[in-house]
């Protein structure tokens, strides 16, 4: 798999670049996540269950499964600034059609497509890789990846507030008019950077099975990476339907704040990523899994305690985060002609394992209620660290 690139105008990647590329990969990402603390909101206005309601969070992420695996594989083909402008010009249009939806099943058109373009978050990450030197590519990784868990988590907070202020449908007004602007802004900051595979289309996609295949650091991390988004898809895709029932009655907008409390793993990245950069991958890769695990106990008690709820948050939200920068450190030192095919595969696994978190969440709240959720979350977060304890006991090297 040999590739040639051509760079034209190729700048320095600088610390404003850095942070541009940041805000766009969390507005990005963002896009996915503004339904959830909307779910009991829509559910009321479109006559939906919980089970049925779920299934929007379940649809974003099944769509951006599909696209991080046919569409971000083009940025080995395509020049990258013109491929990410004219994907975040098309998400807006995604959020535009779910903004007018009349009956749910436009609802889930509207985001299945924002879903499958807001992938433009995934070659906005290892565009930062490959413009970042080597010795700084953890930290820059780090930092772009602090912007999309920020996106993830703030998209509640902002999501609440905003259908307080008018309802669920104003939510996709702003977040789409947000998406043109920053489609300006990163035509503007972006370097042009053309680098080709040499492959055909239908090539390009196999030769994501054939990384797999050949690349045993790939396929570990991803099991892990569906493992932990799994995980963390359990706990946010239920959250509103505790919160908004009783004791607590909350509002979407007082939902919306808990993202703040995971907002704070996300500033763990680029401490994680220098940790990365000197060789500390494993060791945070294990740490981050047992306290995945252990972040379920507080949360266990959170239909009666708050403030256990709020730490198993914090708990749980800056273990996926140590994980996940630990795969991507991982994998961004193999093969780095093949960054985009990499990102594909890895993420792809990711948002796989997200939906299946998702489906089962609303399922098991559903049957069960939210000891239904925290048993859910159990399980995937002890799969995680048997699958990892099994590799560590191998003595396979894989940072």
């Amino acid at each position: 798999m040999n590739a040639s690139a051509s760079t034209t105008r190729h700048s320095p990647l600088s610390s404003l670049l850095v942070l541009i590329m940041a805000m766009a990969t969390g507005l990005a990402v963002a896009s996915n996540y503004y339904p959830q603390p909307l779910l009991p909101t829509m559910a009321d206005e479109l006559g939906l269950s919980a089970a049925q309601a779920g299934f929007i969070v379940t649809t974003a992420q099944l769509g951006y499964a599909l696209g991080l695996l046919l569409i971000v594989p083009l940025g080995d083909l395509f020049e990258r600034r013109g491929l990410i402008v004219t994907m975040t010009l098309l998400c807006a249009a995604g959020l535009l059609t779910t903004a007018f939806a009349p009956h749910f099943g436009v609802v889930l058109l509207g985001t299945a497509l924002t879903g499958l373009l807001s992938v433009v978050a995934q070659l906005l990450v290892p565009f930062a890789a490959t413009l970042a030197t080597p010795d700084k590519r953890g930290k820059t990784v780090g930092t772009v990846m602090s912007g999309l868990l920020l996106g993830i988590l703030l998209a509640r907070t902002v999501a609440g507030s905003l259908a307080a202020l008018g309802s669920w449908r104003t939510v996709y007004w702003v977040g789409a008019l947000a998406m043109v602007v920053m489609a300006a802004i990163l035509y503007r900051a972006l370097p042009r950077h053309h680098e080709t595979a040499g492959l055909p289309y239908p090539r390009l996609l196999l030769s994501i099975a054939t990384l797999f295949k050949e690349e045993r650091v790939l396929r570990v991390r991803a099991v892990l990476g569906a493992l932990t988004f799994a995980t963390f898809s359990v706990l946010w895709t239920s959250m509103a339907f505790l919160l908004a029932a009783p004791p607590f009655r909350f509002s979407e907008g007082t939902i919306g704040l808990f993202g703040l409390a995971g907002a704070i793993g996300a500033l763990a990245a680029a401490p994680v990523g220098r940790l990365a950069d000197r060789g500390k991958g494993e060791a945070t890769t294990s740490v981050g899994l047992v306290l995945l695990l252990l972040s379920w106990l507080p949360l266990a008690f959170a239909g009666q305690s708050l403030t256990a709820f709020i730490i198993g948050i914090l708990a749980l939200d800056l273990a996926v985060q140590g994980v996940h920068i630990s795969n991507q450190g991982a994998i961004y030192r193999i093969r780095p002609e093949a960054r985009n095919r990499i990102t594909a595969g890895y993420m792809t696994s990711n948002f796989i394992g997200a939906a299946a978190g998702s489906l089962l969440s609303a399922t098991a709240y559903s049957q069960a209620g939210w000891s239904g959720v925290v048993g859910t979350g159990i399980v995937f977060s002890l799969l995680g660290l048997l699958a990892w304890g099994w590799t560590q006991r191998r003595h396979v090297s894989l940072v």
